[in-house]
Formats: C-alpha cells, sequence, structure tokens
C-alpha cells in the first residue's frame, strides 16, 4: 500500500466513525439517539484509534493536515511529502462523509433540524464568537500534536501507542471541545462539509461557509505552534518560526479577549441603561 492510499483510508475511518458517532447521536429515530457528548467524544477517540492502527505501519497515520504541518514545520516529517499526505486527507475525509451519509438515508427525512444534520459533518460553535472560536481550535490543535509528540506518536502501531493517542483525543473533547465541537484536523471538517454540501440531503440547509475557516486555520496554527513550542521548550530548539508564532499566538490571544471583555462591557452598559 502507498502511503497516499494510506492516509486516504485512515482519515477515512476516521470519519466513518467519528461522524458515524455524531450521526447516531444527534439524527432521529436512531437507537443510540440522545445518547450524548461522552458517548460522541469516546467515539471520536476510537475514530483516531482505528485510523492508526489501520495504516500507522505505512504513513504514520497522521490523518490530519494539522500534524502533517506541524511535524513538517520541526523536520519530523519532510515537506515534499507534505502537499501528497493533505491532499490524500482531505479525499479520504470527504469519502468517509459521504459513507456516514449513505449509512443513515432513512434519518435525514426524519430529522428535522438541519444543524444537526450538517453536525453529522462539521463542526459549528455552541457560542458564534470567531476571535474565541478560532482560539479554542488552536489551544485544542496544540494540545493534541504536544501530546503526540510526549508519547512519541511517530511510531504509532508499536504497543499501545494508538490507544493512548485515542484516549488524548477523548481528553481533549471532553476537556477543551465543548466551545466549537473540537475540529482540531482541517480535513475532518472542510472535507465532509463539502460532502454535506454536495450530497442530495434532504431539508439539508446550508453547509455555514462563513465559518468554515475557523475549523481549518485554527488547527494549523495551533498544530504548528504545538510542534515548534515542544522542540523548544523540550529540546531547547528556538527557531525563528517558534518566536513569530508566539508573538502571532500573543496577538490572538489578547484580541480574543479584548473583544469578548468589550462585549461585556456593552452588556453590561445597556443593562445599566435600561435600569436608569
Amino acid at each position: 500500500m502507498s502511503e497516499f492510499l494510506a492516509e486516504l483510508i485512515g482519515t477515512m475511518i476516521l470519519i466513518i466513525f467519528g461522524g458515524g458517532v455524531v450521526g447516531g447521536v444527534v439524527l432521529k429515530n436512531t437507537k443510540a439517539e440522545g445518547a450524548g457528548w461522552i458517548v460522541i467524544t469516546v467515539g471520536w477517540g476510537l475514530a483516531v484509534t482505528m485510523g492508526v492502527y489501520a495504516v500507522g505501519n505505512v504513513s504514520g497515520a497522521h490523518i490530519n493536515p494539522a500534524v502533517t504541518l506541524g511535524f513538517a514545520a520541526v523536520g519530523e516529517f519532510p515537506w515534499s511529502k507534505v502537499p501528497m499526505y493533505i491532499t490524500a486527507q482531505m479525499l479520504g475525509a470527504f469519502i468517509g462523509g459521504v459513507i456516514v451519509f449513505l449509512n443513515y438515508l432513512p434519518h435525514w427525512k426524519a430529522t428535522k433540524d438541519t444543524g444537526a444534520k450538517l453536525g453529522v459533518f462539521s463542526t459549528d460553535p455552541a457560542i458564534r464568537s470567531p476571535f474565541s472560536n478560532l482560539v479554542s481550535e488552536i489551544i485544542g490543535t496544540f494540545v493534541l500534536v504536544m501530546g503526540l509528540l510526549f508519547i512519541g506518536a511517530n511510531e504509532f502501531t508499536e504497543g499501545l501507542n494508538p490507544l493512548i493517542v485515542g484516549a488524548l483525543i477523548v481528553a481533549i473533547g471532553m476537556s477543551l471541545g465543548g466551545t466549537t465541537g473540537y475540529a482540531i484536523n482541517p480535513a475532518r471538517d472542510l472535507g465532509p462539509r463539502i460532502a454535506h454540501a454536495l450530497l442530495p440531503i434532504p431539508g439539508k440547509g446550508g453547509s455555514d461557509w462563513s465559518y468554515s475557516w475557523i475549523p481549518v486555520l485554527g488547527p494549523i496554527l495551533g498544530g504548528i505552534y504545538g510542534a515548534v513550542f515542544y522542540r523548544a521548550i523540550f529540546v531547547s530548539d528556538f527557531s525563528v518560526l517558534f518566536w513569530v508564532l508566539s508573538a502571532v499566538m500573543a496577538v490572538i490571544l489578547i484580541g480574543a479577549a479584548n473583544a469578548e471583555l468589550k462585549k461585556g462591557e456593552t452588556t453590561a452598559d445597556k443593562v445599566e441603561e435600561k435600569i436608569s
């Protein structure tokens, strides 16, 4: 098997299980309907585990452009292979989305909530606030890539590493994922979102393209920064990229905090005006 096919299949498996568990929980009249967030986070953790077990010995099972870019940024992966890996990941995610659609064929029509249907394919924020949503995706993917480097995830198929990686995904979902649905993977969100836009899903509504840049840009920034931060702090490799990204992260974090504080002040002012 080629590395291209391995990344395609690994990412496809990720979406089949990950999107599949969301479909089971949110679509009407499934036997798992209403099972809740814990089931979804565990399902995604196992989805990653299965994808890693399937193709880790062929491609390293990045199954995530943020991981590929992060590893390349610190010399753990050749830049020459990055376009091929990301193309395979995007195709695999799209195909996985199509398979999830086929699995739940009778349930799309039974489900009236267009947001629930889109949620099977892609993420959306609990509270829509672009700057803050971007920060959540950055933090989640930063922790992901840092975690992968902590546990030596470049040797996925040795011992229990795939299960440990799956546990990391569950931890991120339970602890940090409640804000945006924790895409932490551009392919995981964009590939199935494209599938949602193209598939003949009954009453599906829009694909929320105005939000779609956040689960792409956030994980890319977080993944690369997680890798260069690890190299800087644990290997004492303080590269130019580390300092540049540290400055960018500071601007984004301060900007997001400032934007939310201003919203709070505006709300308080309106309440005070009504009282007076």
